[in-house]
């Protein structure tokens, strides 16, 4: 391969502008031979065609060393990993031994590769995430916490060159798995920073419209923003040079995919949402001043401004599990607005930006107990191999964005727990076998039963029996991942035991009605009978909800009407064979969409969960009901393209739409007139179909649903806008789930 098609000319500039900066960043770390070794190493590398372009013509070379420049400068990895980074590829191909690389390092660099290759080979598998490989997935995560980072950081590098993957499922697919399971992680690493940049560019890529229109609206309101920040922050500025505080102030617009999720949750538009940003206060504080003087600015900031005590949260006295400290206040500020403000020092803003980097630089890595919590808990969720993955997958998204609160064992240790956490929760996390046992709690001194929800700084004490067991109905109140796990164990373990009782049970019975029992006919008994599994047949049993001589009796007679079945079924030659013609399935909406590349006239339905209309951005599910058709940007659709990639169809619409039945959310000031007036706008357009009203109102406030039928979302949107213009109401928008 020539010099100039292995690197264009921008390229090239880029790549040794990387690597300058890559060998100066790590120059305090690296051995006396690396840079020799490495510089050998890949000459061979290169010469024999490893970084070759892939199929979206990205530069593998490039691409590393992209990558291991974020894993230097935003997450604060160093020598081991980084090399590991930059040789796993050629590892990978075989153009390089394990053996040869321990040679020429060491074996902690060859231990990562090896860990690296296990994650390279489930995305070999499959692109997706799926229940099979996400156990082994995290299982690989778990062995080493420098295997998760160099993934985040290999993630966030393609999302960064996402506009060069050609393919857009590929790319929808890449951006759904890094909202499923990259940017949780990254946020409960402490890496907020990249964080806050993959689930933005995931937005961008799975909903490229709302995307743009939230960007567009945050640079029409930037103007308007900044100056009443200026206005708050200016009399604060003074008060806090007063004191005589060293700082820094600025205010911080919260992140496109932060303003999508509160539009969503709070079913409104961008003009209903008021807290787009925030106030940072960082303070220059010697280390043992830090808490005080932070404390001192909320202090001077409380008495000058209103502050909401229900917003008020404290993670200086305790910080989070990853390190995060911070005061966070709400405060009344110029208008009666409400502003949230946090105040930091520089250690810990830089921690707050770069989680793992700024603690190794300040602390080093042996001192991260929140760190070495956080992976105990991971190995602990995968140590069952008997759980379902459905599971697996389900609790450990649970905890990644959990809020956390700080509670008291009798004898004084605080532990942390999960916000919503109850004292079942508690008694699991000191031992399985005290939540086992757990029959109520006291709280502060108060008998309180074991649903009972924790909060902060409660000092909690277990008490236990030793004929209480585990239940099925625990599973519905317990919130950490631990307890959930350890409830499951249980139960499938006593589920076990009641099975083994119960086949023994019925053999006897067989035996003693001298009835000879096959385990196949059996086996289509079972299914017959509806049961999802052999355990939950026998368990019925063993709980007497089945009564043993009355399966036997229904047993004999499917036996029986089988035998007289195969009796009486005529012998056909195979000539005789005529193959029934298959009808073509027709489109549920008349041909209007184009599943896969152009395969037409396939039935599907509308998803119930996103109700989809012509025009919105779609793609194809096969289910077991046949193939759904959902929204780009439907709740589920990043578990869809996460867990069953494989079956995501690309779809689109064609020719025009007939109608749809859409939801408009109104709120409005509460008029006799209102509901006559949007009544008069759906009724003089003649494409629309009005089907209910539905009204409510509260303090003075008209909420009401209103449906309509429309032929695409040219229609759908122009109604929004009329409705909008309507005197007297504030908020109109589309609701996509009944």
């Amino acid at each position: 391969m020539s010099k100039e098609s292995f690197f264009t000319a921008d390229e090239k500039r880029e790549f040794f502008s990387a690597y300058h900066s890559l060998v100066t960043s790590l120059s305090s770390c690296l051995e006396k031979d690396d840079i020799a070794q490495m510089k050998a190493l890949m000459k061979k590398v290169i010469a024999l065609q490893c970084y070759g372009r892939d199929q979206n013509g990205i530069n593998g070379l490039l691409r590393n060393i992209r990558t291991a420049m974020i894993a230097v400068s935003d997450i604060g990895l160093k020598r081991t990993p980084v090399i590991a980074l930059l040789l796993y590829r050629p590892v990978y191909k075989k153009i390089i031994e394990l053996d040869e690389v321990r040679k020429a390092f060491d074996d902690d660099v060859a231990l990562i590769i090896s860990r690296l290759l296990k994650t390279s080979d489930l995305y070999a598998r499959n692109t997706a995430i799926n229940s099979e490989n996400f156990h082994h997935l995290l299982f690989s995560f778990a062995e080493d916490v420098r295997v998760i980072l160099l993934m985040i950081a290999d993630r966030l590098c393609m999302m960064r060159m996402g506009k060069q993957i050609k393919d857009d499922s590929s790319r929808i697919r890449m951006a759904t798995e890094v909202s499923y399971l990259y940017a949780p992680l990254a946020h409960r690493l402490g890496l907020y920073k990249i964080k806050s940049e993959l689930e933005d560019l995931s937005l961008k890529y799975i909903d490229p419209k709302q995307y743009e229109y939230i960007k567009k609206k945050l640079n029409e309101t930037k103007r308007s923003r900044d100056a009443y920040i200026e206005e708050f922050i200016q009399p604060v500025k003074e008060r806090l040079d007063a004191a005589g505080l060293k700082f820094d102030i600025k205010g911080r617009t919260k992140s496109i995919y932060s303003i999508n999720n509160k539009m969503k949750k709070q079913q409104t538009d961008f003009e209903g949402i008021y807290d787009l940003f925030a106030i940072r206060i960082i303070l220059d504080s010697e280390e043992q001043r830090e808490r005080s003087e932070c404390w001192q600015a909320f202090s001077l900031i409380t008495d000058m401004y209103q502050p909401n005590p229900n917003r008020m949260r404290d993670w200086i006295s305790v910080p989070k599990n990853n390190g995060y400290e911070s005061l966070h206040i709400t405060v009344l500020g110029p208008r009666n607005r409400w502003v949230e403000v946090q105040i930091r020092t520089q250690r810990m803003d830089e921690i707050a930006e770069k989680g793992l980097a700024a603690h190794w630089k300040y602390k080093g890595v042996k001192e991260e107990r929140g760190l070495d919590e956080f992976m105990n808990d991971v190995r602990a969720l995968l140590e069952n191999q008997g759980s379902n993955p459905m599971d697996t997958i389900r609790d450990f998204r649970m905890d990644l964005y959990k809020d956390e609160i700080y509670v008291f064992t009798p004898t004084g240790e605080l532990l942390k727990l999960g916000k919503g956490a109850t004292v079942l929760d508690f008694a699991f996390t000191i031992h399985s076998k005290l939540g086992c046992r757990c029959v109520s709690g006291k709280v502060n001194g108060r008998n309180v039963p074991i649903r009972h929800v924790l909060n902060n700084g409660d000092s909690v004490e277990i008490i236990t029996s030793p004929q209480q067991k585990p239940k099925q109905d625990w599973l519905t109140f317990v919130s950490t991942s631990k307890a959930k796990t350890k409830i499951r164990q249980a139960l499938r373990e006593e589920d076990a035991k009641a099975a083994e009782y119960a086949k023994e049970l019925l053999q006897r019975r067989f035996k003693n009605r001298k009835i000879e029992l096959e385990e196949a006919a059996l086996m289509r008994y079972i299914k017959k009978k509806g049961f999802k599994s052999v355990t939950d047949f026998y368990v019925e049993i063993a709980d007497e909800r089945l009564d043993v001589n009355s399966v036997i009796e229904e047993y004999l007679d499917i036996e029986r009407k089988e035998r007289e079945a195969a009796e009486h079924t005529e012998i056909r030659s195979a000539e005789q064979f005529t193959a029934t013609p298959q009808t073509a399935e027709k489109s549920s909406a008349g041909d209007e969409l184009v599943l896969d590349k152009n395969l037409s006239g396939i039935d599907y339905k509308l998803a119930k969960c996103c109700n989809p209309i012509f025009g919105d951005e779609i793609f194809g599910f096969v289910s077991t009901q046949g193939v759904k058709i959902h929204r780009r940007n439907c709740p589920n659709a990043p578990e869809m393209f996460s867990r069953f990639g494989y079956r995501i169809l690309p779809a689109r619409w064609k020719g025009e739409g007939s109608g749809y039945v859409i939801t408009l959310r109104v709120i409005g000031h509460d008029d006799i007139g209102i509901v006559t007036n949007i009544s008069s706008v759906i009724s003089k357009d003649g494409n629309m179909t009005l089907r209910s009203i539905n009204v409510d109102s509260v303090d003075g406030l008209f909420r009401g649903d209103i449906t309509v039928m429309v032929k695409d979302t040219l229609a759908a949107d122009r109604l929004i806008k009329k409705i909008g213009e309507v005197k007297g109401v504030k908020q109109v928008a589309r609701l996509y789930s009944k």
